[in-house]
């Protein structure tokens, strides 16, 4: 599967990592050794910390079942009684164990995505079946269980500790190639924007990453995990170096929730942000000059229950400084719903420091403008817009990840004009209009994205 960006091809299904290093070449003998020592000195390897990691990083396999009875093809009885119901599809990946005792494996949520049968081999050559203890897209992070008392996991390090330039080993099975051992550099830290995932924090690196190295271990020189591979930039389907890996801190904090709650629901603050440009932050008077301007304030939020206000530029939340407003997203996204943190800001130039308590959309859509909950457009979150007569329309405020408004490409922003041919002013006549064309497969939205007409087709 390939995903395009910014002219180049982002492969989702592989990833991992390869630094070739120059070395001086030296003829010797037909049958002459190569020196185990120099100058006194073993050779440098790699190979005694794999040993000790290569155990801990498997290979997965999925096999996902796909119903063809509701294809229109398929629907004729001439081309019904040619073809079979049901057709197979098979996916392979990587996976690192973390927990050996209770068969804890962490991969990518993509590659077990829908599958009805997962099956993890070792790096002895067993084959165990797995569970799937829970996922989140957002994130493209998965948690697997399997059940067996000769498991050898991998210790965690800390991703915040990385450096650019950082030695880094990426491990995985690449083309079905298992335990394949690939080396480079950390290229950069916090990475985001690149439209991978909802919530992106990348660590990138040189190292070369192909498909199946999805859900493979991103180590440090001392053994330690620091990342999960999970995508590539490339011009066509292979590896240029630009690789990327999801922070083993961030994965730690969801894996925790997905093991204790089955899934992921995430805290929202409540309020839509863009980026504070220098322009923005001279005439703020902010220092630093970064941070996320708050453009609106969600009804029922927590930003509301706090009294933050259009105007407000947030510079940390808890202990995360906040560059952007990315940054923010990431540092909310990353909690469950009702827990408390501190949100720090600046309101015409007096920085305010106030405890919050964040909320999940369920909470926020008591008092918010939300659509019905078997509706298409269920899961996001609308403020009506009044500027004027020809802008008077229903806006996107958040748009939960894994809902129905999640799959309409529908995305933060967009301001909603007509649905079906019918204006729509309010939360309340969008309401209206959905529930008279529920029993239609297709909706034809009419809004306006960045100042521009588009026609969204929702099936």
């Amino acid at each position: 599967m390939f995903f395009i960006l910014k002219n180049f091809d982002l492969l989702r299904r592989g990833r991992t990592a390869c630094l070739w290093l120059a070395c001086m070449v030296v003829s010797l003998p037909a049958h002459s050794m190569l020196p185990q020592v120099v100058d006194g000195e073993p050779l440098p390897s790699l190979a005694p910390m794999l040993e000790n990691v290569l155990p801990a990083v498997v290979n997965i396999s999925t096999t996902t079942n796909i119903d063809l009875a509701d294809h229109p093809l398929f629907r004729d009885p001439i081309f019904r009684q040619f073809s079979p119901n049901r057709q197979q599809e098979n996916s392979l990946g990587s996976g690192v164990i973390v927990d050996a005792e209770k068969g804890y494996i962490l991969t990518n949520h993509h590659v077990i995505d829908k599958a009805d049968e997962i099956s993890v081999t070792t790096k002895d050559g067993r084959t165990l079946k797995a569970e799937l203890v829970g996922s989140d897209s957002g994130s493209d992070v998965a948690v697997i269980q399997v059940k067996d008392d000769n498991l050898v996991a991998i210790k965690l390090g800390r991703s915040s500790a990385l450096r650019v330039g950082d030695f880094v080993v990426a491990i995985g099975s690449p083309f079905d190639l298992s335990q394949t051992v690939t080396s480079g550099i950390v290229s950069a830290l916090g990475r985001s924007g690149l439209g991978i995932e909802g919530y992106e924090d990348f660590i990138q690196t040189d190292a070369s990453i192909n498909p199946g190295n999805s859900g493979g271990a991103l180590v440090n020189l001392r053994g330690e995990l620091v990342g999960i591979n999970t995508a590539i930039l490339s011009r066509g389907g292979g590896s240029v170096g630009i690789g990327f890996s999801i922070p083993i801190d961030m994965v730690n904090q969801l894996m925790q929730q997905i093991v204790e709650f089955g899934g992921i629901e995430r805290g929202l603050l409540g309020v839509a942000m863009q980026n504070l440009t220098p322009q923005l932050a001279t005439e703020f008077g902010i220092p630093g000059k970064r941070g996320a301007l708050v453009t609106q304030v969600v009804p029922g939020s927590a930003a509301e229950d706090v009294g933050m206000a259009s105007g407000d530029v947030i510079v940390k939340f808890n202990e995360s400084i906040v560059l952007s407003s990315s940054d923010l997203r990431n540092a909310v996204g990353l909690l469950r719903a009702g827990t408390d943190g501190t949100v720090e800001f600046y309101r015409e130039g007096e920085l305010m420091k106030k405890k919050v308590r964040i909320k999940g959309l369920k909470e926020i859509a008591k008092s918010a403008g939300t659509i019905d909950i078997d509706s298409p457009l269920s899961g996001a979150i609308f403020a009506d817009v009044r500027s004027n007569e020809n802008e008077r329309g229903v806006r996107v405020e958040q748009i939960e990840s894994e809902t129905p408004a999640a799959e309409t490409g529908l995305i933060q922003g967009d301001i909603i004009l007509q649905v079906n041919k019918t204006r729509v002013r309010s939360i309340n006549e969008l309401n209206s209009v959905l529930e008279e064309n529920s029993d239609d497969n297709v909706l034809a939205v009419r809004l306006i994205r960045d100042g521009r007409p588009l026609l969204l087709v929702v099936q």
